[in-house]
Formats: C-alpha cells, structure tokens, sequence
C-alpha cells in the first residue's frame, strides 16, 4: 500500500530535509514517527528537499508500508510521536504509480522578507530581514526578466546536483503587507539556493544598488559570481506542489495556512 502525506514543519533546528547519518533531519523525525505507527522500518520520498532553516506550508511524502492502518493513524498517530515542529496536515492512499517528487508538474516556494530599520524579534528565524527601505516597484521590474524558460546558472549553488540550469519560472509576484514583503515563486523545478539567490538579486535591486535592468545582464551572464549574496534561510518555505487532479489529492498550501500573514 502507497501512502502519501501533507505535512508543514518550522526548518530551524533542524539539519534540512535529507536524512543524516547522525540524525536531526526532518526527513529522520517523520520516518521514526512512521515506523513507530507501521511497526516497521519506514522509509520516505519528498516532493522537494529543503535546507537547514528552511520550513515548509505543504511538503508531500509517500511511503509504502504493508500494515493496514487508517488513515487518521497516518495523521493523529504519527504526530504524537513527531517533534512540536513537524506536522501531518492529511493522509491520502494513492496507486503505486504516484510518487511524490516525479509525479509534480510544479513546485511552489514563498520567501517571507521583513523590511524595516529594526531586526525581528517575535519572527526571528522564521522571515529574513533587510534594514534598509526597498523600492517594490524597482523589484517587481526586475523579477519580470526571470518569468519564462531560462538558464538559470547565476542563480543556482556550486553543490547544485541538477542534471541542466534550465528551468521556466512561471510565476515570480512580489506584495507588500506593512513592513513584510511576500515574494511568491512557482516553477516545474528549481536548482539548489534558486529561490535565496534570486532573492538577494531582488534586494540589491531594491535598495538602488543596481537598475532593474540589472537582473538580466544577471541571467543571460550566466556566472554566478556576478550575482549578489545567497539571502538567509530563515524567511524560505516550500509553499506546495502541483499534481494531477486524478490522484485526488487534497488542496492545502500558502494562502491556507493563517500564519502567514
């Protein structure tokens, strides 16, 4: 039996995503919680791997277990045995033809950017921070350059294991909420640090040390030396992942999930 499930975690404290030999991943806390339930050894795949610090609204696993078990025991009982900062949101038998990462058609990601003159307090590791004021009208003109197919390489990380830099972007909004900037990226897939280094870009761009126009000089250079600062982890989630309507899963994501302003 296949069983795929929606989770939401707060990534500080933890390693990443990936399971370590010492421990202290996400991925190490989910598998121990399933296994307790399974009463056997449990292993998982994810829709998207995440770094050290970053969180995730909706992350989508599937594991494959032989114990028959209801779904609410996928839900109620692993999270009894999950640490405060992980959570299964649902819990959704699917074919064996699913699997979590091959099957998604897209991925979404948002970055939370607090901007204002004092360093968060109450929202400390869970939104980056930049002191100085950021033109949004300079930043949504440079995220323009971005949207569509692209070679991506100034923008991905030197231990960036993806077989090719290009990937489309198909959505890049950025809104201002008060002293928060929300900046919303969808693709098919993105490179390692994609999301943060894009986002440094944007800052830079903002705080009137490059035009706009800037950001394509950026892309077609495809260097990633000439691109600004990798941004912090603290403001970065991975937002959701889009699959076929016929496996029926169920719709969760950013705009359902109330801390996020």
């Amino acid at each position: 039996m296949r069983i795929a499930l929606g989770l939401e975690y707060d990534g500080f404290g933890f390693c990443g995503w990936q399971s370590q030999a010492g421990g202290g991943s996400v991925q190490d806390a989910l598998e121990a919680a399933l296994s307790i339930v399974a009463d056997a050894p449990t292993r998982v795949v994810c829709a998207g791997r995440t770094d050290a610090g970053v969180h995730a609204l909706e992350q989508v696993v599937h594991f494959d277990v032989e114990a028959v078990r209801p779904l609410t025991a996928w839900v109620r009982g692993v999270n009894a045995n999950l640490p405060p900062a992980v959570a299964v949101r649902w819990a959704h038998e699917v074919s064996d033809e699913f699997h979590a990462r091959f099957s998604a058609s897209g991925r979404r990601y948002r970055y939370l950017l607090l901007n204002r003159p004092q360093r968060p307090g109450l929202l400390a590791h869970r939104v980056g921070w930049h002191y100085r004021p950021l033109d949004l009208d300079l930043m949504k003109q440079a995220a323009a350059h971005l949207l569509g197919e692209h070679d991506f390489t100034s923008f991905r990380s030197a231990e960036c294991q993806a077989k090719s830099p290009i990937k489309e972007v198909r959505r890049l909004d950025i809104a201002r909420r008060g002293d928060l900037l929300i900046v919303d990226v969808e693709a098919g897939a993105f490179l390692h640090h994609m999301v943060r280094n894009i986002v440094g870009a944007l800052v830079h761009i903002g705080k009137g040390a490059q035009p706009s126009t800037w950001m394509a000089e950026v892309l077609a250079a495809r260097d990633r030396s000439l691109a600004a600062p990798t941004f912090p982890a603290d403001g970065l989630y991975f937002a959701g992942v889009e699959y076929d309507p016929g496996f029926g899963l169920p719709k969760v994501g950013a705009g359902d999930t109330a801390i996020l302003f």
